[in-house]
């Protein structure tokens, strides 16, 4: 019989991540029109979320588009990291360890390079689940399809027999389209209620996917 198999995001999921409005306290010291910050950065963003830029450069980029120097550059990138990284969602990181030895457990996550270092650090990921697929070090964002095969794959399992969840909607259509079964993330308790239902009810037929 297949594996039965729960993946999961990690930002909005595993790691509670409010908007913090550190790129518009940025704007205002630097005195900067709205909206500046991203419009000077969005393609070197793109970049990192795929791995196609380290973060030493990273570094220089932010450094020489928005004119910073050395410490203002360590900073802003603090800023970045706090927001990103927010603080862990204990309730449901809980349940999931709980998890471990019922079903193949892992993680795909729309990522930035640097991401796995810090999460590891923080977090312990790594311990809580069997595989981590992060798209700055496979260079496919979610919902391309191959993002969802890619952790299909590392995991051996099949994607019928996987449950995916996802805090944006996109997501989990690109997931269901890809064959897996897949919830939107709105708050633990229904989330783990869902996750309870696919271990109780094991592999199903593809395609076939309760509400929720």
């Amino acid at each position: 019989m297949a594996a039965t198999c729960v993946i999961l995001d990690i930002g909005g999921v595993l790691e509670i991540t409010p908007e913090t409005g550190w790129v518009r306290r940025w704007e205002e010291r630097l005195e900067l029109p709205l909206g500046t910050v991203h419009e000077r950065m969005r393609d070197v963003w793109q970049a990192g979320s795929v791995g196609s830029i380290g973060e030493r450069e990273v570094h220089q980029q932010v450094a020489a588009r928005l004119r910073l120097e050395a410490p203002q550059v360590e900073a802003f990138m603090a800023d970045l990291w706090t927001e990103y990284l927010g603080t862990p969602n204990e309730e449901l990181i809980s349940y999931v360890r709980g998890l471990r030895g019922s079903c193949r457990l892992g993680i795909l996550s729309n990522s930035f390079v640097g991401a796995r270092e810090r999460e590891t650090a923080l977090y312990h990921f790594d311990e809580l689940v069997e595989q981590i697929v992060y798209s700055h070090e496979i260079g496919i964002e979610k919902p391309d399809p191959r993002a969802f095969e890619a952790a299909c794959a590392g995991l051996e399992v099949r994607p019928e027999s996987c449950l995916f969840i996802d805090d944006y909607a996109g997501n989990v259509e690109a997931a269901r389209a890809a064959g897996m079964q897949a919830h939107l993330f709105e708050d633990n308790a229904r989330t783990m209620m869902r996750i309870a239902a696919h271990l109780d009810a094991g592999p199903r037929v593809a395609g076939v996917d309760p509400p929720g």
